[in-house]
């Protein structure tokens, strides 16, 4: 039995979760509202506060769907009621960000700034210029955000330059001098 997947999940206070027909599950909370449409071989339940999921034998597919389906309803649950959030740090000697209005404006050594705009849920926060956060209730589309702005000038491994996440690690590679 799959340890993950047989996990009841607990709704926290001010979450109100709503289960539709072919498994369509609605979750709404302070940070927003999500909906999502899982595999129709499992079985989503509500008991008070606690969801639970069960599958409804042990095939390969129906084995791993089970705890996929549960982590993407926790994941649901914990976006609209607390969030989750990306860090990028930008490197590099004139390299900076900063948001004006509802995009976010990079300088990144091109001939011309790199302009990001924001997405609807995602919302861009720039503490000083060399770090972007951003922010959402759907931690897919947060990481999807997340990766098309390091995307725009990704971490060279001689000098360490470019937008990396902050726990990420650059490899560093000697250059040509260093035989």
């Amino acid at each position: 039995m799959s340890r993950i997947g047989r996990a009841p999940i607990t709704i926290p206070a001010g979450v109100e979760v709503t289960l539709g027909e072919h498994n369509a599950v609605t979750v709404k909370g302070p940070k927003g509202t999500l909906t999502k449409t899982f595999h129709p071989a499992m079985t989503i339940t509500k008991d008070g506060s606690v969801l639970k999921v069960t599958r409804p034998d042990d095939e390969k597919e129906n084995r791993s769907l089970h705890g996929l389906t549960r982590t993407l309803l926790h994941n649901m649950i914990v976006g609209v009621s607390e969030g989750f959030k990306k860090e990028l740090d930008v490197n590099g000697v004139g390299y900076r960000a900063a948001k004006e209005g509802n995009k976010l404006v990079m300088n990144l050594g091109y001939s011309h700034p790199v302009v990001v705009e924001e997405s609807n849920g995602i919302t861009i926060d720039v503490p000083n210029p060399n770090r972007v956060v951003i922010n959402g209730a759907d931690k897919q589309a947060v990481g999807q955000f997340a990766a098309e702005v390091r995307n725009k000038r990704p971490p060279e491994p001689y000098k360490g330059k470019g937008i990396k996440y902050v726990d990420e690690v650059i490899r560093r590679k000697e250059g040509k001098t260093g035989k």
